[in-house]
């Protein structure tokens, strides 16, 4: 992937010791959180159900998680980069050129061993939703699903440049490739399943879920393909490596939420079935 280039100048190296001088200070942990009474939390921009026009899950847990720790919210919307650790470095370590962020923690980062290794400056921790892959089909379409031969001849909706979308054209061959509509959006998928103008839909569980509402029209079902882990994959939180502190009450509030059922109801009300990651 390109990745954004920054341009260096070797003034700036002579005058490295004034530039610190200047710089603003950054808020590396607790002490700095709790003496502003502000939790800066970091949203991604059009990513129903999660954070949306100011609405989510990610958003309602970043509440939930500010009032645990005795502090105000406030919230950094921002558009997904082209990769995760473009993401996690104007977000949470560095701050984006334009002049926004870092914020203190970062919400729904994948927990994943080489996203890890290849972003020492940041710490992911407390994974609190595990995503997968699910096929929404149309139960007068497709009255019986037995695997993926049961979508050959049938209208299948995808999102444009998505993990599903590839996963699907990729399939057999690309043997279903002339049976997939493209679109802007989960939603919109779902919206035309639901309009009769689909017969299924392959998209993230969570999008299916809050879109459906365990509608019986529309059954949900496990898709296998081989490029993507059975099991899907967990998201968490992201702080500066060096925010230990505050990670550790960050982490011990989601283990609150976990064992007392909050964190279940907090999905629920958003139609979308939670699990212990």
């Amino acid at each position: 992937m390109n990745r954004r280039c920054f341009a260096r100048a070797s003034a700036l190296l002579a005058c490295a010791g004034m530039a610190t001088l200047f710089a603003a200070p950054a808020r590396a942990d607790w002490q700095q959180v709790y003496g502003s009474g502000t939790l800066k939390v970091a949203v991604y921009n059009e990513f129903a159900p999660f954070s949306d026009k100011g609405a989510g899950i990610d958003i309602d847990l970043a509440q939930a998680l500010a009032a645990k720790l005795g502090v105000k919210l406030s919230l950094l919307p921002f558009p997904a980069d082209e990769e995760v650790a473009d993401d996690l470095r104007n977000m949470v370590w560095k701050g984006h050129y334009l002049g926004y962020g870092p914020a203190d923690v970062m919400m729904h980062v994948p927990v994943d061993s080489r996203l890890m290794a290849g972003n020492p400056q940041v710490r992911i921790f407390a994974p609190y939703y595990v995503e997968t892959l699910r096929l929404a089909r149309s139960a007068r379409g497709i009255p019986r699903f037995d695997g993926m031969q049961s979508l050959d001849g049938k209208r299948i909706g995808v999102e444009k440049v998505s993990l599903s979308g590839m996963l699907v054209l990729g399939e057999g061959e690309g043997r279903l490739r002339d049976e997939v509509r493209i679109y802007p959006g989960a939603g919109e998928a779902l919206a035309a399943l639901k309009a009769g103008e689909l017969d299924a839909v392959v998209a993230k569980r969570s999008e299916i879920e809050s879109a459906l509402r365990g509608d019986a029209a529309f059954p949900l079902e496990e898709v296998g393909f081989q490029r993507m882990p059975r099991t899907g994959w967990a998201v968490g939180m992201a702080v500066r490596n060096d925010s230990e502190e505050l990670a550790r009450r960050l982490q011990a509030a989601i283990n609150d939420m976990s064992a007392n059922g909050e964190l279940e109801a907090l999905f629920a009300r958003h139609g979308v079935k939670w699990g212990k990651p």
